[in-house]
């Protein structure tokens, strides 16, 4: 089968097309032809270990996983002995951050990992970018606490994880404003936000309103900055280190007293998480933000581009579609 594959740490250009075997399924298993995969911040960090972290999970002087590609949908097309759950030609999506392997024609996953049915009405293009950014803002928005009627502000409100956010949200019934660049303005009020700021015309640290959560999708605000936003017990999450990796520190720190906290929680994705996504995108509350898309031939210039930081949502890898 057709992969992409990385053996060293690196830019973009450490990635290249071969053929590699197709993975056998074990018991528990299911084989996946992938229809559609995503090229993310979660590919992107552990091709170049920019972070030092990373290897931790991903080894220390080169790649344990030689196919990268989190997000993947597809084709049940074998299953292990063991199944129970799905059938052959049942249509999935799903997350695997552990073994990853969504950037290439076939993937095996545990039928008990995060992977379940497509929802009703999506294909499985779309499907593709269900999980990796809306489970770091479920994650994020969770460890925050945020109930219905609380006030939020979403920094980066057009990334994958932040497009999710403000859908999420909204879904939960808080009152969300979002911060966009001015070509993404329209688009932020058509994901449900209750306001939208132009950072690139207006100062965002100017608004009147007071949040209980601040989240910055892109990690380019700090604490300090967002403090005199935030409510007395309001909570700010990064998805950033942040300088000097304050975030961490002062998610430690401002945890001894009774005021504005910083958070600083590490996502981790269920299945259970993956079956909340699909149930809320039926009821018509969540649908995955796609910038553009790129074949598996072209997966270098997708990870140039998203490494720019400047994708609307998802960048969508085309790796072996139903003609």
């Amino acid at each position: 089968m057709k992969a992409a594959v990385y053996t060293q740490y690196g830019g973009p250009e450490v990635v290249s097309i071969i053929n590699v075997p197709i993975p056998i399924p074990k018991e528990r298993e299911l084989l996946i032809r992938v229809h559609f995969s995503t090229v993310n911040r979660t590919d992107t960090g552990f091709r170049s270990a920019e972070y030092f972290l990373s290897r931790l999970f991903s080894g220390l002087l080169r790649p344990k996983t030689r196919v990268l590609g989190c997000e993947f949908a597809g084709e049940v097309v074998e299953l292990g002995s063991d199944v129970n759950s799905y059938a052959i030609g049942d249509l999935v999506f799903g997350y695997d951050d552990s073994e990853f392997g969504g950037h290439a024609e076939y993937k095996v996953i545990s039928e008990d990992g995060a992977v379940v049915n497509i929802p009703k009405g999506m294909d499985t293009r779309q499907a593709a970018a269900m999980t990796e950014g809306s489970h770091y803002a479920l994650y994020d928005i969770q460890a925050a606490k945020v109930n219905a009627g609380d006030t939020v502000l979403v920094y980066g409100a057009t990334g994958a994880i932040g497009s999710a956010a403000v859908q999420l949200l909204k879904h939960m019934g808080a009152f969300v404003v979002g911060v966009a660049n001015s070509k993404n303005i329209e688009l932020v009020k058509s994901l449900g936000a209750d306001e939208a700021i132009d950072y690139q015309r207006q100062d965002f640290t100017k608004t009147a309103h007071r949040f209980d959560f601040v989240l910055d999708a892109v990690g380019k605000t700090s604490f300090g900055q967002c403090k005199p936003l935030m409510k007395p017990q309001g909570v700010y999450i990064s998805t950033e280190l942040g300088k000097r990796w304050e975030n961490v520190w002062l998610a430690l720190t401002t945890q001894f007293g009774k005021g504005k906290k910083v958070l600083f929680p590490i996502p981790t994705m269920r299945r259970e998480d993956a079956l909340y996504l699909r149930d809320i995108a039926e009821q018509g509350s969540f649908r995955p933000v796609i910038d553009r898309e790129y074949t598996l031939d072209e997966i270098v210039q997708a990870h140039r581009y998203t490494d720019t930081g400047q994708k609307t949502g998802n960048v969508i890898i085309s790796v072996a579609p139903i003609n």
